[in-house]
């Protein structure tokens, strides 16, 4: 387990400058060139046996298809991958100062989306992870992730290497940047996607990029998300089974509301803020059904529930099964009994602004789950469609999302006093994340390997 640094360790009443100062003292016990390489321990466990370790407990029918899903390239294999890598990052160098942590900040955690008030904006968007736990793991899954990506879209490590340079370099300089902020302001601050849109040089990209914000944000429940998964039966509305990944519960028909998901549903609407319980209240509920999402979380226990309003308006809610995070067995376990509250706390830090549905609930089993509203405004980076160029533009966005979550939390003074003026934390990371990507490559190998042996099932997602 990572040794701790709590930010409580630190008084928020000393200067800036002392607490830069004790950022800068960390240096002392782990030093910032100490972050470089990878080389994987003798005793580093087998990652067939990390994989088999995450699906205890997922439904079983559907773990052969989180394996097809994982073995399409090592990019797909890294997204599902979070539990291995934090073993292996337990293992790395570490100043101990502790964040809330994403837990898993590879690039497609991150993306748009709407805040209440309808603004775009860009932060980190999947917390099933979240946790407190050193800040310099987060860095080194987002920055490993781009050499993976870099090479799954055919680009040179040279390229990548530059891709990881302005990923880490943005971040340590929005540090510094945000530690000059006040807490206020550092609490206010967020990206908004018109500020993004402003910095693209290239009239196209800035042409495309404008076209998916303004599809996303005009886009109507009603004229757009029913008629792709729902439907009318019998004049009622219901979810569309689209097998294998959406369809209802054994048992249960169209319209059939399990008297389970029934209760579940009660207990998240008890945990909600009494103004958005009222509003929630404009709604009914008519539909739930099994939705096979992502790639880490397939083989948990997600759903999608339709509700409607009187005038027929819909809402789509998303429920997924919180589990422990996987950063828990190193970094120690959540302070909250329930995942799906832990995983709502971190929203609530590490994002500017988030959902107003955002609320957890338990099942008889003892399973925990969190809720949130389903393509509201979500806009997804397509990764696979990046050049070079695009690679590196968003790498410094990234950085910076990264940065202003983790400033939200904890004291950038301090981080930022640690990784100072120079390259030299850049330089390790770069140096960091080729090497691990190597290994990410050699762990996919044998996940295939294992696959083609039948050692491992598989199921492969329909070609549309």
């Amino acid at each position: 387990m990572a040794k701790r640094i709590e930010t409580q360790s630190f008084s928020h009443h000393l200067t800036r400058a002392e607490r830069r100062a004790i950022g800068k003292a960390l240096r002392d016990t782990c030093p910032r060139v100490s972050h470089a390489g990878w080389k994987p321990a003798a005793d580093r466990p087998d990652p067939l046996h990390i994989v088999k370790q995450s699906n205890v407990d997922r439904l079983p029918e559907l773990i052969p298809l989180r394996h097809g899903r994982m073995s399409a390239t090592p990019f797909t294999f890294y997204r599902g991958s979070a539990l291995a890598m934090a073993a292996d990052l337990s293992a790395t160098p570490s100043t101990g100062y502790r964040v809330q942590c994403c837990g898993d900040a590879h690039l497609s955690n991150f993306g748009g989306f709407a805040t209440p008030e309808r603004q775009v904006i860009f932060s980190v968007n999947d917390l099933d992870e979240t946790l407190p736990a050193p800040w310099e793991w987060d860095v080194k899954r987002l920055a490993a992730s781009f050499v993976v990506a870099s090479r799954n879209n055919g680009y040179s490590d040279a390229s990548a290497a530059d891709v990881v340079r302005a990923c880490v370099r943005s971040y340590r300089m929005h540090m510094a940047e945000l530690s000059e902020l006040s807490a206020m302001e550092r609490w206010y601050a967020m990206l908004d996607s018109n500020d993004i849109i402003a910095s693209v040089k290239d009239p196209a990209m800035r042409k495309r990029l404008i076209k998916r914000i303004e599809k996303a944000r005009n886009t109507d429940p009603l004229a757009d998300i029913f008629p792709k998964i729902a439907e009318h039966t019998n004049g009622q509305p219901t979810i569309r089974d689209m097998l294998p990944t959406m369809y209802h519960p054994k048992g249960t028909s169209p319209g059939q509301i399990d008297e389970i998901l029934q209760e579940g549903f009660d207990l998240y609407r008890k945990n909600l803020d009494p103004a958005f319980r009222l509003l929630l209240d404009r709604y009914e509920l008519k539909d739930a059904a099994v939705k096979v999402v992502g790639v880490g979380s397939v083989g948990t226990r997600c759903f999608v529930m339709l509700l409607m309003s009187g005038d027929g308006s819909p809402l789509f809610l998303q429920v997924k099964e919180a589990r422990q995070s996987a950063l828990a067995p190193y970094a120690g376990k959540s302070k909250y009994v329930n995942n799906g509250e832990r995983i709502v706390r971190g929203y609530r830090l590490m994002q500017p602004a988030s959902d107003i549905f955002l609320g957890w609930s338990e099942g008889r089993g003892g399973r925990h789950f969190f809720v949130r509203q389903l393509r509201d405004v979500k806009i997804k980076p397509l990764v696979e469609t990046w050049d070079a160029a695009t690679m590196e533009f968003f790498a410094g966005w990234y950085g910076y999302a990264l940065a202003l979550s983790h400033a939200r939390c904890a004291d950038p003074s301090i981080i930022s006093g640690y990784l100072g003026k120079s390259d030299t934390f850049d330089k390790a990371l770069v140096s960091f994340s080729i090497d691990y990507a190597d290994q990410n490559e050699r762990d996919h190998a044998t996940f295939r390997r294992a696959i083609k042996s039948g050692k491992l099932k598989v199921q492969y997602d329909p070609v549309p």
